[in-house]
């Protein structure tokens, strides 16, 4: 309004006096609202709270007057520009923007530029932003800043009634502002957990037949992976009688072999399967936890065509008897020619 813009002019010295300098200026703080800890791979909605502390330390009363009215008139007009001068502290116009210094924590940019019109000394108001944390990020403790720019009433003068030559009327005070740039730092951290990955699988699946494969799973991270329990989910035409395998404790670096018994219908098609699998744990703050689904790819086979040693034996008794039939057969023929030939002597 109208009265936002007056306040905003500043008039030469010669149309204004100055009676009261006051002694302080905004201070802005900044901490996050709620647990300052998050896992890897979460998006987060960050909320920081910015305060403002500033205090008054003093006024500074300055050797002005004017000759046009009296002394006592004066001292309530001087009093009057000193409570004017309390508004040092007040802080304007804020505009702080979220930044990562990492390439592990992304901020995602919001569709509208966050602003504080006006935050008085002893208020805060909350900001929120949006956090990306890469699934790769070390643990440990990180720094997000928050560059604010704001400005602040530096000073207050009292308009004299000179200003009417200027054509102004109504302004009681010409006020002075400074612009203010600092950087707040957000401490945040990462939470330290287990991860896990295949280092490796042996083993084959058989059409109708029921095999062993052997799953080495490896905690890659810096924290212990406690009571650990791995399982796999197998599907049509795959299955399982035992689909959870204890593991214990696995420390950082560490690897654990699952053996799991999967069968295979007759008719299962001859391929690579990838069955999925995870490991269920207990963390360091004693809460049970989940590793990320994984990938067991095993391949399947087609049933080897092999005769047993009793499928040998009977075809060797078949042979010989079909043999021995061709023999006797031969050798009754042979003695029906030779009595015919007796006969016809």
């Amino acid at each position: 309004g109208e009265d936002d813009e007056n306040n905003f002019i500043v008039l030469d010295h010669g149309y204004t006096v100055d009676y009261y300098k006051s002694l302080g200026e905004p201070v802005i703080k900044a901490s996050v609202i709620g647990d300052p800890e998050f896992s890897r791979g979460e998006t987060a909605d960050l909320k920081i709270k910015i305060v403002n502390t500033g205090v008054i330390e003093g006024f500074e009363r300055l050797n002005a007057n004017q000759k046009r009215i009296n002394d006592s008139t004066e001292e309530t007009v001087a009093l009057a520009e000193m409570e004017e001068e309390k508004e040092c502290t007040t802080a304007k116009n804020i505009n702080p923007i979220l930044q990562s210094e990492t390439e592990y924590i992304e901020v995602e940019p919001n569709a509208d530029l966050q602003n504080v019109e006006e935050l008085e000394t002893g208020y805060s108001t909350t900001l929120s932003y949006t956090i990306k944390i890469d699934s790769d990020t070390p643990a440990g403790n990180y720094e997000l800043l928050l560059p604010v720019n704001y400005q602040y009433q530096a000073n207050v003068r009292t308009v004299t009634a000179d200003a009417i030559n200027l054509g102004l009327t109504g302004i009681e005070y010409s006020r002075e502002y400074n612009t203010k740039n600092e950087i707040l730092k957000i401490p945040i951290s990462i939470k330290s957990e287990p991860k896990f990955e295949i280092t490796n699988v042996s083993g084959s699946l058989v059409q109708g037949e029921n095999k062993v494969i052997n799953v080495t799973y490896k905690n890659t991270r810096e924290s212990v992976a406690k009571d650990a329990l791995a399982r796999i989910i197998v599907m049509s035409p795959l299955s399982t009688e035992k689909s959870i395998v204890r593991l214990g404790d696995i420390g950082p670096g560490e690897e654990k072999i699952a053996s799991f018994q999967i069968s295979a219908a007759q008719d299962a098609i001859v391929k690579k399967y990838g069955i999925n699998s995870e490991i269920r744990y207990v963390d360091d703050d004693g809460d049970t936890a989940f590793s990320e689904s994984m990938k067991v790819n095993v391949p399947l086979e087609a049933t080897e065509n092999k005769f047993s040693i009793t499928g040998i034996a009977i075809i060797l008794i078949i042979v010989i008897a079909l043999y021995q039939i061709v023999s006797v057969h031969r050798k009754r023929t042979k003695n029906n020619e030779n009595a015919s030939g007796d006969e016809n002597e």
